[in-house]
C-alpha cells in the first residue's frame, strides 16, 4: 500500500493494491516458510540419523517415534507464517478503506501499520519469553525501513514513470 500511495492517490488503486499485496505476501510467506521449515526438518532429520549411527530400518522407527516430536512442523510453521502475515495485512488495509483524503489515508496506514508491529513484537517477546522492548523496537524499526524502501523507491521510480508519460 505504501508504495502504490507513493505515485497514485486514487483510493481504490491504494486499496486493491493492498488487497493484492495481502494475497501475494500471504502465499510468499507461507510458502517460504514451508521450504524453509522442511530444509530444517530434513537437515535435523539427517543429523539425529547420523549421530545415532542408524541403519535404514532403524530410520523409519526414528520417523516413526518419540524423537520425532522435537522436529519442527512445516505445517503449522506455514499456517501461522501465513496467518500472521495476513492479520498484519489486513490492519492497515482495513483502516485505508475508510479514509478518502490521500494525506490522512497514508498517516493512518502507517499508524496502524506501526500499532501492529509493535502488538507482533510483543505477542512475539511474550511467546518466547524474551526482552518485550527489544522485541517490539526491532519489529517496529523493521516495519519503518520496509515502509519507507517501498514509500521511496516506488515514489522515485514512480514519478520517473510518470514523467515519461
Amino acid at each position: 500500500m505504501m508504495g502504490v500511495g507513493a505515485v497514485k492517490r486514487d483510493e481504490k488503486a491504494m486499496l486493491l493494491a493492498g488487497f493484492a499485496g495481502l494475497v501475494a505476501g500471504t502465499c510468499g510467506m507461507a510458502i517460504g516458510e514451508f521450504v524453509a521449515v522442511c530444509t530444517q526438518y530434513e537437515v535435523e532429520l539427517g543429523q539425529m540419523k547420523r549421530d545415532m549411527n542408524m541403519t535404514v530400518g532403524e530410520e523409519k522407527d526414528l520417523e516413526m517415534g518419540m524423537e520425532k516430536r522435537a522436529l519442527p512442523n512445516p505445517l503449522q510453521a506455514t499456517l501461522a507464517s501465513a496467518v500472521s502475515f495476513s492479520i498484519g495485512a489486513l490492519v492497515p488495509l482495513l483502516s485505508a478503506a475508510f479514509i478518502e483524503n490521500y494525506r490522512n489515508r497514508v498517516i493512518v496506514v502507517v499508524a496502524m501499520a506501526s500499532l501492529a508491529l509493535v502488538v507482533f513484537g510483543r505477542v512475539v517477546a511474550q511467546l518466547g519469553k524474551t526482552h518485550k522492548m527489544k522485541s517490539c523496537v526491532r519489529f517496529l524499526l523493521g516495519g519503518w525501513i520496509a515502509m519507507a524502501i517501498t514509500f521511496g523507491l516506488t515514489k522515485l521510480l514512480g514519478a520517473k514513470a510518470l514523467d515519461n508519460e
